[in-house]
């Protein structure tokens, strides 16, 4: 079996308001809030975690230097399910239902907390709706009622505008199976032409340099804020 992603875990979110996130996502939407507790490794920042399905979560992240930072539309954020936003920035965030009927209730529900929505839209590869979340957050709620079939939904011309080969579309229609080595694969030597999270140079360096081991050691934080033992004892 080739070793791939296989779905979405969670989805991060920098807030400057978590309260009102929580309110919006487990009343609006439904989400039942899950974790809440003290971001690990970060000093003053908050983490909060909110079910969607047995492993997909949406995640906001309360950094103190968020409550600094301006929102700027075409920024920041696109605004709209059209909007631009700087590279790299979440330009909308869509959540999956099963049905029409699902989708349609949903609607119902936002709609009976006083939030706008457009839609249903039919894209042909899924039907959606579109509304807004607080901090200027875009959302879509959509539903496919089968997988996308990439022969019908690979445009030409698009591929043309983009300058990709056939080789290059082929591979990227079957990717190269990989199977995994064992995690005995080394890490390779800092590469300025790769991507590379925004530490300090050189505390990036040391941290990526440091034994695998050693990080799992030390950076991890396996257990809850609250203990099983008291979780029992305040039921």
């Amino acid at each position: 079996m080739t070793i791939r992603i296989n779905g979405v875990h969670h989805l991060a979110v920098n807030t400057a308001d978590m309260k009102a996130q929580i309110e919006f996502f487990t009343d609006v939407l439904g989400a039942e809030l899950v974790g809440l507790f003290w971001m690990h490794g970060v000093p003053g920042g908050k983490h909060a975690f909110l079910h969607l399905s047995e492993f997909c979560s949406m995640s906001f992240v309360d950094l103190p230097a968020n409550h600094e930072v301006d929102a700027e539309l075409g920024v920041t954020h696109a605004g709209t399910g059209a909007g631009p936003s700087a590279p790299g920035t979440m330009q909308h965030l869509s959540f999956n239902v099963d049905t029409i009927d699902d989708l349609l209730a949903m609607r119902d529900r936002i709609r009976s907390r006083g939030v706008n929505v457009m839609g249903h839209i039919n894209h042909g590869m899924c039907h959606s709706i579109y509304f807004a979340g607080p901090e200027g957050l875009t959302l879509e709620v959509a539903t496919s009622s089968e997988g996308i079939d990439a022969e019908s939904w690979i445009d030409p011309e698009v591929v043309a505008t983009y300058g990709i080969t056939e080789v290059e579309l082929a591979s990227y229609k079957a990717p190269a199976v990989y199977e995994g080595e064992g995690g005995t694969v080394a890490q390779p030597p800092v590469d300025p032409a790769k991507p590379h999270m925004a530490y300090p140079p050189d505390e990036y360096e040391k941290v990526i340099g440091t034994p695998d081991d050693v990080v799992l050691k030390y950076a991890s934080f396996p257990d809850p804020p609250v203990q099983a033992a008291e979780a029992g004892a305040d039921a």
